[in-house]
């Protein structure tokens, strides 16, 4: 018989917790503070979604919930750390859409993101956005190209981080363009922007809300996004799909908790956590940041898991992508 992934951790939850007692634990957590980790420097998108989030829990449930910062390796040191902690409820990650790239880029990990880690709620969702610094002369993604072309290796991408999907994402748009820029990688997406503010790096590919005032002000220009389609935030922006068809890359933070997490536990959070993505004040910061809402099941986040796992992979072994 075939299980599906969230049927198993239900039952192997089952396995190590008495009933009674999961059920008593459901009703009374959190009785202690709870740690959120996130893989990536203060300041960024994961990081912004998380205090939002851990602040309404906090709110709500009577506890402190802790955001910690422990930027790197694409997320993997946060992800290992959770992966390792006890299955209680009181260490869960901001999980990213860089999880789900992660077991094709890196050959030694410590863990599998999809048998080690329970998804539990997601916070949002928005688009990558290919940005350049002002004073680089080009005002279109044709315009980029072709400026590239004429400085091979010379024009600078930024990523929020090596192996992330900032960095994929930029890899796929110099294969399918051909051109060659010089990756540089940060520890998130607030350092980088600093940087690419600075003119330190002339280019960036980012998660939409660490760059949108930045893009609305005019201190940054924003040449795509890389949505199916227009985004509401910025309509005027095309798509890069508009000139490289079928380009689509998204970003999304979630929580998630590890394997054998009691059941009423993950739901309790779930349920918390997407009545605070209907709030009118969460809502408003949302739309500030030019993202969305990312609701959904502890079941259908484990199947986006899944599929998004499946995707990527093929598309980083098929262009040969490794992490820097």
């Amino acid at each position: 018989m075939k299980l599906h992934r969230r049927t198993f951790l239900h039952l192997a939850g089952a396995a190590t917790v008495p009933a009674m007692s999961r059920l008593a634990w459901g009703q009374a957590y959190p009785s202690r503070p709870v740690h959120i980790l996130v893989g990536f420097a203060p300041g960024g998108p994961t990081d912004i979604a998380a205090r939002l989030i851990g602040q309404w829990l906090s709110d709500r449930l009577g506890q402190p919930f802790i955001i910690e910062n422990r930027p790197g390796a694409a997320t993997n040191i946060a992800t290992e750390a959770v992966v390792r902690s006890p299955p209680d409820g009181y260490t869960l990650l901001a999980a990213v859409s860089s999880n789900t790239m992660n077991p094709a880029l890196y050959t030694n990990l410590g863990f599998n993101f999809i048998r080690d880690i329970a998804m539990v709620a997601g916070i949002q969702r928005s688009p990558l956005v290919l940005e350049v610094h002002p004073s680089l002369p080009v005002t279109s993604v044709p315009e980029l190209i072709a400026y590239v072309k004429a400085n091979p290796r010379k024009i600078s991408l930024a990523s929020f981080g090596s192996g992330t999907i900032s960095q994929v994402a930029g890899e796929l748009f110099q294969m399918t363009a051909g051109i060659e820029m010089v990756h540089v990688p940060y520890r998130g997406s607030a350092p980088m922007v600093t940087d690419l503010l600075g003119g330190q790096v002339q280019a960036a590919i980012d998660n939409l809300p660490a760059s949108i005032e930045h893009i609305r002000t005019g201190k940054l220009r924003a040449l795509a996004v890389m949505s199916a389609t227009r985004w509401h935030a910025l309509p005027e922006i095309p798509t890069l799909a508009e000139f490289q068809p079928g380009f689509e890359a998204n970003a999304w933070v979630g929580i998630a908790a590890p394997r054998n997490t009691p059941v009423e536990v993950v739901d309790k959070l779930n349920k918390e956590i997407n009545a605070g993505l209907t709030n009118p004040k969460i809502v408003a910061r949302f739309a500030d940041l030019g993202a969305t809402a990312f609701t959904g099941s502890p079941a259908e986040l484990d199947k986006i898991v899944v599929e998004q796992t499946e995707k990527w992979g093929k598309v980083i072994r098929a262009a040969n992508i490794k992490p820097e």
